[in-house]
C-alpha cells in the first residue's frame, strides 16, 4: 500500500486550494422545519469519476483512499467499508465513528442482505427519559449534550459480522490506514475547521477540548496536522483482538464511565448493555418501481427493484411512498427545467413532490419504529407501499395546473389496520455519513453511519493512559420520540423502551434491473430527516430524468415535511417560488447540506458521483 504520509501531504495541498467555508453556524429553523445536521461549508464543482473494475465513494478523500488501497489489494466491498469507516472516525469525527451506529446493504451477486448496526437504548431506559420533572419534553440541547442520549454503539459489531460473512482480507489489515493516519496525523480541512468554530459545547468536554482546540480555545487552523494517538491505540487493539475488545474490558469501562459520570446530564449505559449488543441481519425492504424517463427523448420505460433498509429505518418506506405516490400524478410527464445554471425541477413538479412527501411523512409519524417492539401495519411493512393504498392516498393530491396545497395531510389507514397509535410530534433529527462501494468481483454495498447530531453527545472517550484524543459518543437516543404518548393518551410507536432501536431516516439504497436482477446503482446521503429527500432526488434524477449520478447529485436540493417547502438558496428562480406560493405553499430558502455519494453501472464500467456540498470524492480502477 502507498505511504499514507504522502497522501496526507497531497490532501493538504488540495484543501488549502479549496474555497474556505463561509458560515459554520446553522440557521435557526422555522416552525415545522427540522434543523440541519451539519452547517454548510461551501460548494465545489464535481465532474464525476469513471472506472472499469471497482469504485469507492465516501465523505472524505483520505477515507476514500483507504478503501481504494483495500480494493487494490484484492479486498471485498465489506473489507473496504471497514477501512473507510475507521478513517472517517478520525477525519470526519462530527458525523460518524466507533461511538455510533450504521445500516449496511450488501449484494454479493445473488443475495441482498440488510445489516442493522443501529444503537440500542440502555436496559435502564424508560419512556420518560426525555421528560423533565413537570413531564414536559426537554429541549434538544438539554437532551443531547451529555450522557443521557447515548445509545449502545453498533457500527463496529455490524462491520465485524459483515466481515465474517463477506470479508476476504484479514481483519487486522483493514485497520492499517486509519492507524497510520491517527499516529502521523492528517491536515485539518476547511469543513472540519468551520464546524469546530461553531462547536461551543464541545469545548465543555476536557478530552475533546484538548484534542480539537489549541491552548487558547481556538479550533486548529486549516492545514494543522491533527494526531490522535489514543484512537490509534484503540484501533490497534480492535485490529488484534477483534470487535469484542470494544464491547468488553477497559474500552467498555471507559465508555460507561464517560456516560454515567457526566456532571450535568448523566446517562444510563451499562457494561451489560455493551457486552450484550448484537448487530442483526434483516431481510431488505425491496419494491418494484416503474421508471418512465422523460429525458432524454426516446428512453424506454423500465422496471427496477429498489432495495433499502427495513424498520427501524423509515427511509426506504418514506422514499418508496413518495416515488409511488408521484407515479399516480402527472409528475412522470414533467421534465426538469433547463437554465444557464443547469437543470432544476419546475414548480408543478415541486408541488406534486411536496404533497406526496407530506403524506409519506404523516404515515411515518404514526407507524414506523423498531419492528421488535411495534408490529408492522397490516402484518407487513409492504402495506404502506401497496399499489391500491398509494393510489387511494394520491387522490388527496391536487394535480391540476392551479391545484392548491392540501389543507391537511393526515396519516392513512392501510388495509387490515386498526389504528391505535398516536402520531409522533416533529422534533430535531440529525446525522451522518455515507459510503458506496463496488468491488472487483461485482459485490456492491451502500452503508450509512452516524453519531446523530454534529459531534454526537459532545463526549470524547479516552482510557486515561496519557494519550491525547479518542472517539466521540453518539446522542442517538434523541431519535426516539421525547413524548411517549399523544394528547389523547395513545402510545407513540417510536417512544423510548429498554434495548429498543430508535427510528432512523438513514436510507442506503441499492437498485437492480428487472427482471434479470443486474445491479444498477448504490447510493445514499447524510442529512437526518432530509436524507429521505436527498436520496429520492438521486433516484428520480437517474431513473426518470435520464441523468447520471453526478448530474442527479448536482441538482438543487428541495425538501418538505409537514410545513413549508424548503429550497436551496439561489438555485431556483423567483418565478418558481411565486408559482408555489400561488398554490398555497409556504416557501423558504435555506442551505440544504446533503452529502450524496453514489456509484452506478454505466456501459461496461462504473461511474461515481460525490456531492459538491461536502468534501466527498470517488476513486477506482
Amino acid at each position: 500500500m502507498r505511504s499514507t504520509r504522502h497522501l496526507t501531504g497531497l490532501l493538504l495541498a488540495g484543501l488549502l486550494l479549496a474555497a474556505h467555508p463561509a458560515n459554520a453556524k446553522s440557521p435557526a429553523p422555522s416552525a415545522g422545519v427540522p434543523r440541519q445536521p451539519e452547517a454548510a461549508s461551501g460548494q465545489r464543482a464535481q465532474a464525476g469519476w469513471a472506472s472499469k473494475k471497482f469504485s469507492v465513494a465516501a465523505a472524505h478523500p483520505l477515507a476514500v483512499d483507504a478503501g481504494y488501497q483495500i480494493l487494490q489489494a484484492g479486498g471485498s466491498a465489506v473489507d473496504a467499508a471497514v477501512a473507510v469507516q475507521m478513517v472517517l472516525t478520525l477525519v470526519e469525527p462530527q458525523s460518524s465513528g466507533l461511538g455510533g451506529g450504521a445500516f449496511l446493504l450488501h449484494h454479493d451477486g445473488q443475495l441482498t442482505e440488510a445489516y442493522d448496526g443501529r444503537e440500542t437504548a440502555p436496559s435502564e431506559a424508560d419512556e420518560d427519559l426525555f421528560l423533565d420533572d413537570q413531564g414536559k419534553p426537554l429541549s434538544f440541547q438539554a437532551a443531547a449534550i451529555g450522557g443521557r442520549a447515548v445509545g449502545t454503539p453498533g457500527v463496529l459489531h455490524m462491520l465485524a459480522l459483515a466481515h465474517r460473512q463477506h470479508g476476504r482480507l484479514p481483519w487486522q489489515q483493514l485497520f492499517e490506514p486509519a492507524i497510520t493516519l491517527a499516529e502521523e496525523g492528517f491536515p485539518v480541512g476547511p469543513r472540519l475547521h468551520a464546524l469546530l468554530s461553531g462547536a461551543t459545547a464541545l469545548r465543555q468536554d476536557p478530552v475533546a477540548a484538548a484534542h480539537f482546540f489549541d491552548d487558547s480555545g481556538r479550533p486548529w487552523p486549516v492545514g494543522h496536522r491533527l494526531r490522535n494517538p489514543e484512537l490509534a491505540a484503540v484501533l490497534r487493539r480492535i485490529a488484534i483482538e477483534g470487535a469484542r475488545s470494544f464491547y468488553e474490558g477497559e474500552l467498555a469501562e471507559a465508555m460507561v464511565r464517560k456516560v454515567r459520570e457526566h456532571p450535568a446530564n448523566p446517562g444510563r449505559l451499562t457494561l451489560a448493555d455493551l457486552a450484550g449488543y448484537e448487530a442483526l441481519v434483516r431481510a431488505p425492504l425491496c419494491f418494484v418501481h416503474s421508471a418512465r424517463p422523460v429525458h432524454p427523448k426516446g428512453a424506454r420505460q423500465r422496471d427496477v427493484r429498489i432495495c433499502g433498509m427495513p424498520p427501524p429505518s423509515s427511509g426506504t418506506l418514506a422514499m418508496g411512498q413518495i416515488l409511488g405516490l408521484l407515479a399516480h400524478t402527472p409528475a412522470a410527464r414533467l421534465p426538469p427545467q433547463r437554465s444557464p445554471q443547469g437543470l432544476r425541477p419546475g414548480s408543478d413538479w415541486l408541488h406534486l413532490y411536496t404533497e406526496a412527501s407530506r403524506l409519506a411523512f404523516a404515515d411515518r409519524a404514526v407507524y414506523v419504529a423498531d419492528p421488535d417492539y411495534v408490529p408492522s401495519p397490516g402484518a407487513s411493512w409492504m402495506s404502506l407501499l401497496d399499489e391500491d393504498y398509494l393510489a387511494q392516498r394520491a387522490r388527496l393530491i391536487g394535480s391540476g395546473p392551479r391545484a392548491r396545497r392540501m389543507p391537511d395531510a393526515p396519516a392513512g389507514i392501510p388495509a387490515g389496520v386498526q389504528q391505535s397509535l398516536g402520531p409522533m410530534p416533529e422534533q430535531a433529527e440529525y446525522g451522518t455519513s455515507h459510503i458506496s462501494i463496488v468491488d472487483g468481483q461485482g459485490r456492491a454495498l451502500a452503508m450509512t453511519s452516524s453519531i446523530e447530531a454534529a459531534w454526537g453527545a459532545h463526549l470524547m472517550v479516552n482510557r486515561g493512559q496519557g494519550l491525547r484524543g479518542g472517539f466521540l459518543l453518539n446522542n442517538q437516543l434523541t431519535d426516539f420520540s421525547f413524548t411517549p404518548r399523544s394528547e389523547s393518551g395513545a402510545p407513540i410507536a417510536n417512544r423510548v423502551e429498554p434495548r429498543k432501536r430508535p427510528r432512523s431516516s438513514m436510507t442506503p439504497v441499492l437498485v437492480f434491473e428487472r427482471p434479470r436482477g443486474d445491479f444498477l446503482l448504490s447510493g445514499g446521503s447524510p442529512g437526518g430527516a432530509y436524507i429521505i429527500h436527498y436520496t429520492s432526488k438521486l433516484l428520480y434524477g437517474t431513473l426518470h430524468w435520464g441523468l447520471d449520478v453526478q448530474q442527479a447529485i448536482n441538482l438543487p436540493n428541495f425538501a418538505a415535511f409537514g410545513g413549508p417547502v424548503l429550497l436551496e438558496p439561489e438555485r431556483f428562480p423567483a418565478t418558481t417560488l411565486r408559482a408555489l406560493r400561488q398554490r398555497g405553499h409556504d416557501v423558504k430558502e435555506q442551505p440544504l447540506t446533503s452529502g450524496l455519494q453514489a456509484i452506478q453501472v454505466r456501459g461496461k464500467g462504473l461511474y461515481g458521483g460525490a456531492d459538491p456540498r461536502r468534501e466527498g470524492t470517488v476513486k477506482g480502477d
